[in-house]
C-alpha cells in the first residue's frame, strides 16, 4: 500500500535552506543553477536568489513517456566540459573554462531523469572522454534533490530529505502539485 506525504510550503522552503547550508559546506559555488521542469523550478529560483547566481530551465518530461518533448540545452554541456572555441584546446584551457552547474529537482524518484540527461549531454559533447565520469559529474556539475529515493539508480550529491520506496511506498505530494485544493480566495 502506498503512503501519501504532504509537504507545505513551508517545508520547501525549510528544505531549500538545508540545501543551501548542504552546498555551502562542501564548498561548491554553482555559476549557474539548471531548475528542471516542473518539479525543479520554485528550488532552483530560490536557490538562484541564494547564490545570486542566474537560474535557467531543462525541460526532461520522462514521466508521461514523451522523451521527444525533452530540452537538449547542450550549451550547458558545454558550459559544463569547458568546451573552448580555439581547435586544440590545452587541459588548462579546458578546466578554467568549465563552470559549475547546480542541476535541482523536487524528487529523484527512480533516478532515470538525471541519467537522461547525464547521456544527453555526454552525447552532445565529446561521448567518449573520460572526463565526464572522473571530472564533471560529481565535480563541477552536480544535482540536488528536494527528496532522494535511496532506492533509485542514481546517487545525487545534495538531498534536502530521503525516503526508501524500496522499503516503504511513498508518494511525496508537493504543495504546487495541488495547491489549489488548499488555497482560499479573498
Amino acid at each position: 500500500m502506498v503512503s501519501k506525504r504532504w509537504l507545505s510550503h513551508r517545508d520547501i522552503e525549510s528544505q531549500c535552506l538545508t540545501l543551501a547550508r548542504k552546498i555551502n559546506l562542501s564548498g561548491f559555488k554553482p555559476d549557474y543553477v539548471v531548475g528542471l521542469t516542473r518539479g525543479g523550478l520554485l528550488p532552483a529560483v530560490m536557490l538562484s536568489h541564494w547564490f545570486s547566481v542566474p537560474m535557467y530551465t531543462l525541460k526532461v518530461t520522462l514521466r508521461d513517456g514523451i522523451e521527444d518533448d525533452c530540452d537538449h540545452n547542450w550549451w550547458m554541456a558545454e558550459h559544463a566540459f569547458g568546451h573552448v572555441s580555439s581547435d586544440e584546446p590545452s587541459v588548462d584551457d579546458l578546466m578554467n573554462a568549465r563552470k559549475n552547474i547546480l542541476i535541482i529537482d523536487d524528487i529523484n524518484d527512480s533516478g532515470a531523469t538525471l541519467d537522461w540527461i547525464k547521456q544527453d549531454w555526454r552525447n552532445s559533447c565529446l561521448p567518449g572522454d573520460p572526463a565526464w565520469d572522473n571530472e564533471i559529474w560529481g565535480h563541477n556539475v552536480k544535482f540536488a534533490v528536494l527528496v532522494n529515493n535511496l532506492s533509485s539508480t542514481t546517487s545525487v550529491d545534495y538531498a534536502a530529505m530521503e525516503i526508501n520506496k524500496a522499503e516503504q511506498d511513498e508518494w511525496i505530494e508537493f504543495p504546487w502539485e495541488n495547491w489549489w485544493s488548499t488555497a482560499t480566495a479573498e
